[in-house]
């Protein structure tokens, strides 16, 4: 009987530092404990995928796409934003392998952190993936894997699994960077052009003739594709005129 008792008590001690870690707790994450390389070998679900749509395609901090693509579109996304998971997990691949991947058109993620919390440390995250060039695949594994709003799902045990889901990226490095003046910088120039911008929802669409003014996509829904390859396509032709 002490011997099932004090098994117990051990399997409850174990319980309670995984659930600290996979919450997010006050504890957090030992990095330490983190592979320097992400796999797509028993990553989160989507993982493969997400790795075959972004692969070989440039990307820059949270710039994807060729620096000489003739088109931008700039978006402003919240990690935690039902609607933009909508727009990124049924929208964006097609737009990915229509446009981007072709050279036709680059992409600017402005994340922001407009529900809460969780948001906040996504957008963290997501900024410090792109200091690796993996800005892309972390947001979209995370749209992949999204739980409702607030609810702790995006927790330090959710970023951790990410980025070491990510081929290329060193999950180590992503939780000393997150937390650094370069990554806090970029946020704050984020909410700066965000409020510049008059930004109220995400996700919010811009797109334009690349180093000219843009203009915003006025979509019916986040899946609406075709209002943005309407806009796509009219500054294409505007560039070859």
């Amino acid at each position: 009987m002490l011997a099932v008792a004090a098994a117990v008590v051990v399997l409850a001690a174990v319980g309670i530092v995984l659930g600290v870690v996979l919450s997010g707790g006050k504890k957090g994450i030992d990095a330490s404990t983190l592979p320097t390389n992400g796999s797509v070998a028993n990553g989160l679900p989507g993982a493969a995928d997400v790795h075959a749509l972004f692969h070989g395609i440039p990307q820059d901090g949270e710039t994807l796409g060729s620096a000489k693509a003739p088109v931008t579109l700039v978006e402003y996304i919240d990690l935690q934003c039902p609607f933009c998971q909508e727009f990124e997990t049924q929208v964006m691949p097609d737009v990915v392998k229509r446009f981007v991947r072709t050279g036709k058109v680059k992409v600017e993620a402005r994340v922001l952190a407009f529900i809460g919390p969780d948001s906040v440390r996504g957008r963290d995250a997501m900024i410090a993936a792109g200091l690796q060039r993996k800005a892309f695949d972390f947001a979209a594994l995370l749209y992949d894997n999204q739980r409702t709003e607030n609810t702790g799902w995006l927790s330090d045990g959710m970023v951790a699994s990410a980025a070491s889901s990510i081929p290329g990226l060193d999950p180590q490095t992503l939780f000393r960077q997150r937390g650094s003046q370069q990554v806090g910088a970029l946020a704050a120039g984020y909410d700066k052009a965000a409020a510049a911008d008059g930004v109220h929802q995400t996700p919010t669409l811009y797109t334009g003739v690349s180093g000219g003014p843009l203009s915003v996509v006025k979509m019916a829904s986040a899946l609406d594709e075709t209002a943005l390859v309407k806009a796509l396509r009219f500054d294409l032709a505007s560039v070859n005129q």
